[in-house]
């Protein structure tokens, strides 16, 4: 974590703002709201990070760098660095002064449950002032704000978007009883753009999958969500070789079977593990190496995944079920498609698009085989791009053309709703006044704006989750899953 002020992690023109606005605004305030989509596939957003971040920046942040520090610490480094950079006395250092004096954080954020899929242009969540003297707060926490919530909402995107291909599939050719969460797993985790990405990556597709290879964001959503691994599900490795593991053991023995037998009745008699094949001569394993191992596989007390790595991913992994049917048999469900012996599987985690898995499961499923034969990856790519069209689409912030508008003030005790409509603006267009959030007739999530304080109705289901330095209002790990899963994780 970085040791900087946090009233310096923001834009420049954010440090002057305090002196621009009207002397006599008392309250502003800010909606955060996806505003497009440049996904045709996604016309909602998950509501997902806001808890995260008020965790991890507006309390725990704020109070070990600008709280904690003296006066005299957080205003000579602000002062510092601005004198030096921007120009010497033109920016307001008393403000500063006074917030530290105040102690905490003086906002109030009103907020979507987390888990919530918010259709586009509906206003996610909204901040506010709860002191008179700090109207320019909430904006100027916009760049930080902005920064670290967009990438955790596109992953918790992405991965409810698998987990929807998962249950679609899986309600035509599974057994009811059969765990959608295992379906899929993310394998991210040397591809992110660093630790703390990889974190949100994690985190955002554990509110729909509980496999994934990255084993720091069990304590990270340990910390944020309540949860304990010791006592629930909050998510599962799985034992694997690499190619390291196998490429050494051919090195030493001469041969791949040697190892595949040891795996199998030495160091894993009663765990399933995944073994990637590919090494050398992936189809030579299978068609041949398999055949020979078959009594050990067998009487192995667990399941052994056969991994694909290279070639194509789509045909490789239908390919492997087919010829695994071939070799082991297994049996006819409920829904009449055929499940493997389950002491074998397939394995795939390279180059798992959403496409991919999708046709990945249509393959199977025209041919009789149950989804739930594989387990597949989803890597990096996946975290950080889209395909669509035969074009790569990658995800940034204005993926959903996400955003922090001001839209309300109070000046002198008159209430001022406040909007921006550029002439040539298209989807830049703001709420105008208070947004009052519903759902209509259909379920649909919905918004209304034009309100004052004196006029918002009762009911709005944005409600407060952070004020005055402490959150108000806590989602639980399983809360949030079962927001975003309709109660079926």
């Amino acid at each position: 974590m970085y040791d900087i002020n946090p009233m310096l992690l923001c834009d420049f023109y954010k440090t002057v703002h305090s002196d621009m606005i009207n002397p006599g605004m008392t309250k502003s305030m800010s909606y955060y709201t996806p505003r497009m989509s440049r996904v045709k596939r996604w016309d909602k957003v998950v509501m997902f990070g806001l808890q995260m971040f008020c965790n991890t920046w507006l309390i725990n942040y704020f109070n070990k760098n600008f709280f904690e520090p003296s006066e005299e610490q957080v205003v000579k480094e602000y002062k510092r660095v601005l004198d030096a950079s921007l120009a010497e006395g033109i920016y307001d250092y008393e403000k500063i002064k006074k917030l530290h004096r105040l102690g905490y954080l003086p906002i109030e954020i009103i907020a979507l449950p987390e888990g919530t899929k918010v259709p586009i242009h509906v206003p996610m969540f909204g901040i506010t002032n709860t002191h008179p003297e700090f109207a320019w707060l909430p904006q100027a926490l916009e760049s930080l704000i902005s920064a670290e919530v967009w990438y955790p909402q596109i992953t918790a995107t992405v991965g409810a978007t698998y987990r929807e291909i998962v249950n679609k599939y899986y309600d035509m050719t599974c057994d009811d009883n059969i765990p959608r969460a295992k379906a899929l797993g993310a394998f991210d985790f040397r591809g992110d753009d660093g630790l703390d990405a990889a974190l949100k990556a994690g985190a955002g597709w554990c509110m729909s999958f509980l496999n994934t290879a990255t084993v720091p964001v069990i304590p990270y959503l340990e910390k944020n969500f309540g949860c304990d691994v010791t006592k629930e599900p909050v998510a599962y490795g799985a034992v694997s070789t690499e190619h390291f593991v196998m490429c050494s053991n051919y090195a030493v023995d001469g041969d791949e079977i040697t190892f595949l037998r040891k795996l199998l009745n030495e160091l894993y008699p009663n765990t399933s593990f995944s073994c990637v094949l590919d090494s050398y001569d992936y189809w030579n394993v299978i068609d041949n190496i398999l055949p020979q191992l078959y009594d050990d596989i067998m009487k192995h007390n667990g399941c052994m995944l056969m991994r694909g790595d290279s070639g194509d991913c789509v045909e490789v992994v239908t390919k492997t079920v087919f010829k695994l049917w071939e070799l082991f048999g297994g049996t006819i469900n409920s829904k009449g498609y055929k499940v493997l012996d389950p002491h074998v599987k397939a394995i795939y985690g390279d180059s798992i698009t959403v496409q991919r898995c999708e046709r990945i499961y249509e393959i199977l499923m025209e041919n009789g085989f149950a989804c739930s034969n594989v387990v597949l990856g989803v890597g990096s790519f996946s975290m950080h791009c889209i395909e669509e069209d035969d074009i790569l689409k990658p995800f940034t912030r204005d993926t959903f053309g996400s955003c922090i508008k001001a839209c309300y003030a109070e000046v002198n005790g008159k209430c001022y709703p406040i909007f921006k409509n550029p002439k040539e603006g298209g989807f830049k267009k703001s709420q105008k006044g208070l947004c009052y959030v519903f759902r209509n007739e259909n379920g649909e999530l919905k918004y209304e704006d034009g309100y004052t304080s004196e006029t918002i109705p009762e009911g709005n289901l944005l409600e407060t989750v952070f004020k005055d330095g402490k959150l108000v209002k806590e989602y639980t790990l399983s809360e949030i899953r079962n927001i975003l899963n309709g109660g079926n994780f």
